[in-house]
């Protein structure tokens, strides 16, 4: 149309492609950060997949170790930035992008409809004009109309007076009624072109700027976003940076020395190198002829004798050797309290360290039991601040929690010297020596993993010879090498006694050798033996 309307709906249309695309672009950043929140959320995850569940004193001590719970803790941090990424582009991209959405989409309708409105008052003017022209058009033809019929009336001799006058009268009246839509024609033309100046040099213009001002604002807050956008981003990289820093630190710790001495000091036995494996000499018993150099098949009796069954307690078997402390495998059993499991330099360090343990524990109820008593002298001077009476069951309780751990210390330190000087498992009497344990169920069979020479104290060519005898008071499966398996009740030849570890040696009467529990045996000793001594 002649005033615009092209251009409008050209502004209409740019405009609002303008607020289209900066919520895509929210959209995007929408998308962006919910990225970030799941890969934070990943992350956390992860880390807590992989923490320890176990508390930090039963974690093993290696560096590889500490330095991947640093490794987990410096992602759980880097993790944490993450999420601040996604709440900065979601406090200051996101929130801010609709927000401001919905102030252009409501300043935009106002000035479409500023627009429109003056389009319309132009379009009044214009319709009102139009309509004068036409009537003013219109009674002018009416008009030349009655004055043709007037000059053809006055001009024809037959035409009456009254029909002259009556044509003249008519075309007085077209000529008056042609002069006022002229005035009228006039005056909305002069009025519409007024406001077409005005709408075109004014209004249009104003509404216009307007609509510029707004999508240049909206060009502006884009360049915004986009720059927080970024700094979102580039906010946390200093951080971000010490947690890689942490994490390279951690790598660095990494200390295969220490590890090792770690692993050396868990499980040092305290363990000699065994000696060398004697020469058993099985051909000792073999019966030569001095004439034709030909072996007897019969083997000597137990007093000489051929063809008797040999003496238990003097036989030596294959098994001899083939002892725990120089096998691979232990005899099993359950971790005491007073590491009586471990090997003797292994059990004083846990016995001294339980020591230190209690000692420190100690102090602690010292010092508590110290200022319970403070104060009890502050509120015995100043009885507002408090009774005196009421502090009475705590230090009572304090003082039976260190009576408890002086006698742990005692307890422990009596151990820990029982492991520099093992006692026998039996005791002297006048005629024999008995070890008789009193109980339901057969006790644990927990020997320590000090080593002895068991073969070396000996002569190479002769057995062990018998000390004692003992009764089976509980079967004995003797699955671990060096071991004898017993049935309950079982009489048994002693050929070594228990050196301190738990462990009595002891002969079949088939002449099988091994070791048993000294708990499961009822040990009775020869008095006078040769045999019977006790190695320390």
């Amino acid at each position: 149309r002649p005033w615009g309307g092209d251009q409008f709906e050209n502004l209409d249309k740019h405009t609002q492609w303008g607020i289209d695309f900066m919520e895509r672009y929210a959209k995007f950043v929408k998308e962006r950060l919910e990225i970030e929140q799941n890969y934070a959320k990943q992350l956390r995850n992860l880390v807590k997949k992989y923490c320890p569940k176990r508390s930090k004193e039963e974690e093993p001590r290696f560096t590889t170790c500490l330095s991947f719970y640093s490794i987990l803790n410096e992602l759980n941090d880097y993790a944490g930035q993450r999420e601040l990424v996604a709440e900065e582009m979601g406090h200051k991209v996101y929130g801010e992008l609709m927000r401001y959405s919905q102030d252009l989409k409501a300043e935009r309708k106002h000035h479409l409809q500023e627009g429109r409105k003056a389009q319309q008052y132009l379009d009044h003017c214009w319709k009102l004009m139009d309509n004068s022209k036409k009537k003013f058009e219109r009674e002018c033809r009416e008009a030349e109309k009655s004055q043709v019929t007037y000059e053809k009336l006055d001009n024809d001799i037959n035409a009456t007076k009254s029909e002259v006058e009556k044509a003249k009268s008519q075309y007085y009246l077209r000529t008056h009624m042609a002069d006022e839509n002229k005035n009228e024609y006039a005056a909305q033309l002069q009025n519409f072109n007024a406001e077409q100046r005005k709408h075109f040099n004014n209004a249009i213009p104003h509404i216009f700027k307007n609509l510029q001002d707004m999508d240049e604002r909206r060009t502006v807050k884009l360049g915004e976003t986009y720059r927080n956008f970024a700094e979102a981003e580039r906010r946390v990289i200093p951080i971000i940076s010490k947690c890689l820093e942490g994490m390279v630190s951690a790598a660095k710790a990494v200390d295969e020395r220490r590890d090792s001495g770690i692993v050396v000091e868990s499980f040092k036995s305290g363990f000699e190198p065994p000696g060398d494996f004697p020469f058993e000499d099985f051909s000792q018993n073999l019966n030569r002829s001095g004439s034709d150099g030909t072996i007897s098949t019969s083997a000597p009796r137990g007093d000489g004798t051929p063809g008797s069954r040999p003496d238990p307690r003097h036989v030596m078997n294959k098994t001899k050797n083939k002892l725990w402390p120089f096998g691979t495998k232990k005899p099993k059993g359950p971790s005491p309290e007073d590491f009586s499991h471990l090997p003797p330099e292994q059990r004083r360090k846990r016995l001294q360290q339980r020591i230190d343990e209690l000692q420190k524990e100690l102090q602690k109820e010292v010092d508590q039991r110290d200022a319970l008593n403070k104060m009890k002298d502050v509120y015995e001077k100043n009885p507002q601040l408090g009774d005196p009476n009421s502090l009475h069951p705590k230090i009572s309780e304090t003082i039976c929690n260190m009576e408890k751990l002086r006698s742990e210390i005692h307890r422990n330190e009596v151990s820990s010297l029982d492991t520099n000087f093992p006692e026998g498992s039996y005791t002297d009497d006048t005629n024999q020596e008995h070890h008789t344990p009193h109980r339901s169920q057969p006790p644990p069979a927990v020997p320590t993993s000090e080593h002895h020479e068991f073969d070396d104290e000996f002569d190479d060519d002769d057995p062990l010879p018998v000390i004692g005898h003992c009764k089976a008071l509980y079967s004995f499966d003797g699955h671990d090498e060096g071991t004898l398996v017993m049935a309950e009740d079982e009489v048994l030849y002693i050929i070594e006694q228990d050196k301190g570890d738990g462990w009595t040696r002891a002969r079949k009467q088939s002449g099988e050798e091994g070791y048993v529990p000294t708990t499961y045996v009822e040990i009775t000793m020869e008095k006078n033996c040769k045999g019977a001594v006790t190695y320390i």
